[in-house]
């Protein structure tokens, strides 16, 4: 019986589908802080998994909701959005700067919603049989 052993030049990581491409390219220049996220998300993609690690990234990007990126980022949208917290919002008129925290507390609720979690979480746990 002949295998074919994973790490074969037939078996490369395919480079990036048009879609994440440019979704990545979308991003560039906005800051460097968004630079370094679209670096990881383009080597996460690019890099050579095995099962454990890529059930434990789905479960770590999106699929463990309170402990994974998408919730740090919900996380992150409502403290940006939020005057006590981000200093450029002060100025602002006040009625401006509620309804910015507003905003960014619903942007936050729907990143945390475990139904946006469950679709990565589902992957990950039929990797591992679970």
């Amino acid at each position: 019986m002949t295998t074919n052993p994973v790490h074969t030049a037939g078996n490369a990581v395919p480079p990036l589908d048009t879609d994440l491409a440019g979704a990545l390219d979308d991003l560039a220049g906005i800051h460097a802080g968004i630079d370094l996220i679209r670096d990881g998300i383009r080597h996460l993609a690019l890099d050579r998994h095995t099962p454990d690690t890529t059930q434990t990234l789905l479960a770590t990007l999106a699929g463990s909701a309170g402990a994974d990126v998408i919730t740090a980022i919900g996380h992150l949208v409502a403290r940006l959005a939020n005057a006590d917290h981000n200093p450029a919002l002060r100025n602002l008129p006040l009625d401006t700067q509620k309804t910015t925290r507003l905003h960014g507390e619903q942007a936050a609720h729907h990143l945390l919603d475990t139904r946006l979690h469950q679709p990565a979480s589902e992957a990950s746990a039929t990797i591992t049989g679970t």
